[in-house]
């Protein structure tokens, strides 16, 4: 199931894709199941939600803003240099232990909705990656049954203004501009797609131009590791939101650089998930 967060005339809804086209039920109306944030929260079965929206009316996408499929996590954590190759155009080489860091709610955009290039900055550049969105509580998780506490994959655009992310050692500036992290269009349940996301094509394309073409099958720690590894630390809860990290051909590392403008349409396509389309705009 493909699960969609909207709002329409200021309700919330909640969809399913079938085929290309989309149903869904907004808040207050009869059939409305709750949010996907609802959901998760409840323990909801998201197939069984999909598989009852299939039946809902169908919603002219014309008429709605896409929202991020979760757009209230408890935590939002990143992963840098965790696929071969960009590790590789960075310089810095592989780590041994995954380079774990944080962004936050006030980043999120949906699909179709701008990421804001900063006034202050003119290194706005793009990161496609996959999404692992959490579905049940989880601490100190092996490897082996990490998995089953996944409800869902989605895409991430992880724009980062380079000049700032480079300002500190931890990087969290330059991933937490306003409206610089886009997110969606759907939220896929792990039964459409290969075990934990892997062996998936990514592809980022600005313009129409391709710039990252790799595939999920380059990450240095899987998702079941990240899962693992990260509830060692902390308690992992339904709506937290792992981004994997990203594949070579970021702007940064071209010769010369290639950055995001205002004007400029960014697309992150991940096989078997979907695409996720962002216009830049001036902030």
């Amino acid at each position: 199931m493909r699960l969609v967060s909207y709002e329409r005339g200021g309700a919330l809804g909640t969809g399913v894709w079938v085929d290309n086209v989309l149903h869904g039920v907004e808040r207050g109306a009869d059939g409305f199941p709750g949010s996907v944030d609802e959901l998760l929260a409840a323990g909801a079965d998201l197939a069984v939600v999909g598989r009852k929206l299939v039946a809902a009316p169908e919603v002219e996408t014309g008429t709605i803003r896409f929202l991020p499929p979760v757009h209230r996590p408890s935590k939002i954590l990143c992963v840098g240099l965790n696929y071969k190759a960009h590790s590789a155009e960075t310089g810095l080489g592989e780590p041994d232990y995954p380079a774990i860091f944080a962004r936050f709610a006030s980043t999120l955009v949906g699909h179709g909705s701008a990421i804001t290039k900063p006034a202050i900055s003119d290194q706005l550049d793009y990161e496609g990656e996959l999404v692992a969105i959490i579905g049940r509580t989880c601490k100190r998780v092996g490897t082996n049954e990490a998995l089953g506490h996944v409800a869902g994959y989605s895409i991430f655009n992880e724009a980062s203004i380079r000049d700032y992310q480079l300002r500190t050692s931890q990087w969290t500036m330059g991933k937490n501009f306003d409206a610089t992290g886009g997110f969606g269009p759907s939220l896929v349940t792990p039964d459409e797609l290969p075990p934990g996301g892997d062996g998936l094509r990514l592809i980022t394309r600005l313009n129409g131009q391709v710039m990252q073409d790799g595939n999920t099958a380059d990450m240095v720690f899987k998702v079941a590791n990240l899962v693992s590894i990260l509830s060692q630390v902390m308690t992992l809860e339904p709506g937290d939101i792992i981004v994997t990290g990203t594949p070579s051909g970021v702007g940064f590392s071209r010769k010369p650089p290639v950055f995001m403008k205002p004007g400029d349409t960014c697309e992150v396509e991940i096989e078997g998930i979907g695409t996720l389309r962002n216009p830049i705009i001036a902030g």
